[in-house]
């Protein structure tokens, strides 16, 4: 057996596997981030559907042209 093949194709393999594993740690804080402002959009609507960001929201239609 090549000992130079076979250190090339080990060290081929450990590369891999650590770019794998840098690409895996950026998704999972992208989807962390993302998680986050998820949560913050659905707070905002919360508080927009409940009213109390703007009081009085629609309470009156003005139905007259």
């Amino acid at each position: 057996m090549d000992i130079a093949a076979l250190s090339t194709a080990m060290s081929m393999d450990r590369l891999q596997m650590n770019v794998g594993y840098a690409m895996m740690s950026k998704v999972m804080d992208t989807m962390e981030m993302t998680g986050e402002a998820m949560e913050e959009m659905l707070d905002s609507a919360a508080q927009i559907a409940s009213g109390s960001v703007i009081p009085g929201l629609g309470e009156n239609i003005d139905i007259l042209v």
